[in-house]
């Protein structure tokens, strides 16, 4: 089952032309879509009708309309993402998503959870809590930052597999270096070895094309809310049908034992509007250009990337590999740096205008920029004179 990206081949004028269609702040340069995205003001008018319908007639919406509304949604973004929508439960984040699979397993004193070295900072602890109570260790893949190659990524993920290994969880895009990672390779190198592959994609959906059916992990988990435009809330955990015997939720409710959407679908009384958002957020999707706009935002943050790299005379994270609508800049400056010095920074750039975020790698600071429908390549031009005027403070 091939993922669906309505909107293909064609493109709109974007960038200051659709700013409008958003809620964002006059004159400020955002530049960080990828922490909490942007919701569209179509898409957020789709969730005000959904909780006023709700709120209408609470009894008949909770009693009659959510679920098969809920498997309606289900299943346009199953055919979004290449997937059937009866293996897709909806979660509030990937973290969620994640929290489920990790303490639904079974682990026992001596097992091993693979992991990446950049993997991201709320799925460590969850990774953390489960060994701490169940006696498992966590094994971290180390990855090279700038300019990893993906041979080696592979080889370090198959030299951190052992007999004791029971769950590699891997990042599809890494949040705080913002690779895009080989991840159908490194599925297969983990099932080669008879080892289990939970996905964190919490940046894939709609930053690029997905086939959750050909990856063929055991288990997914994304957001709709960062790159697929769907309000904040929402996100998904899919999970291929031999593997959803005995994954619950994080929250036990009246639907344990009926089955995996059963469960999912219902976790007591909570405003289910974002998750039944998501066919406005697929249409605005669509209507942005689908498959072309994703192209789009990974050519223009590339561009951005290599030119304020060049304009300060670092380098790019990502280098020559493949990357998505994300860049990894080095900022200027000889001196080492942890993360309260890049807290300072960030701190500062928000008080110039941008929102832009800094990571530390290798005890330096990097920005990541992330590009959307609503950006330009100005916009990461200015972005580069609030930089500097912030380093300058």
């Amino acid at each position: 089952m091939a993922g669906n990206a309505p909107g293909d081949g064609k493109l709109m004028q974007l960038g200051a032309a659709v700013r409008g269609e958003f809620l964002l702040e006059d004159g400020f340069a955002t530049a960080n879509h990828g922490a909490y995205g942007a919701t569209p003001r179509p898409v957020l008018a789709s969730q005000d009708e959904w909780r006023a319908r709700m709120e209408r007639q609470p009894s008949r919406f909770f009693n009659g309309t959510i679920l098969p509304a809920l498997r309606g949604a289900a299943d346009e973004l199953g055919e979004f993402l290449g997937a059937r929508g009866a293996d897709i439960g909806f979660v509030g984040n990937a973290t969620e998503g994640i929290n489920g699979v990790l303490r639904s397993l079974p682990f026992a004193p001596g097992d091993e959870i693979a992991a990446l070295g950049h993997v991201y900072g709320a799925v460590r602890n969850t990774i953390r809590h489960v060994c701490s109570v169940s006696g498992a260790r966590m094994v971290e893949v180390p990855v090279a930052f700038p300019r990893p190659d993906d041979a080696d990524i592979l080889a370090a993920l198959a030299a951190s597999i052992s007999p004791r290994t029971k769950l590699a969880v891997l990042d599809h895009v890494t949040s705080s270096s913002a690779l895009l990672l080989p991840i159908a390779a490194m599925i297969a190198a983990c099932h080669a070895r008879g080892v289990p592959v939970l996905v964190d994609g919490a940046h894939a959906p709609g930053q690029m094309a997905l086939d959750l059916s050909a990856l063929d992990a055991d288990w997914y988990v994304g957001n709709c809310h960062k790159w697929l435009f769907a309000p904040k809330g929402c996100g998904f955990i899919w999970a291929r049908a031999d593997r959803q015997a005995g994954i619950h939720p994080a929250v036990i409710s009246h639907g344990y034992g009926q089955g995996f959407t059963a469960e999912f679908d219902w976790t007591g009384t909570r405003d289910p509007s974002a998750w039944l958002a998501v066919p406005a957020a697929l249409a605005f999707h669509a209507r942005m250009g689908g498959t072309a706009l994703m192209a789009r935002n990974a050519a223009l943050a590339a561009v951005a990337g290599t030119s304020l790299a060049a304009r300060w005379g670092t380098e790019t994270g990502a280098g020559n590999r493949p990357a998505g609508a994300m860049a990894m800049v080095r900022l200027p400056g000889d001196a080492l740096a942890d993360r309260t010095h890049a807290e300072v920074v960030r701190g500062r750039l928000l008080e110039t205008g941008t929102d832009v975020p800094v990571m530390v790698h290798n005890d330096r600071l990097w920005l990541r920029l992330s590009a959307q429908a609503y950006n330009e390549a100005a916009d990461f031009e200015r972005m580069g004179d609030l930089v500097e005027q912030a380093l300058a403070g």
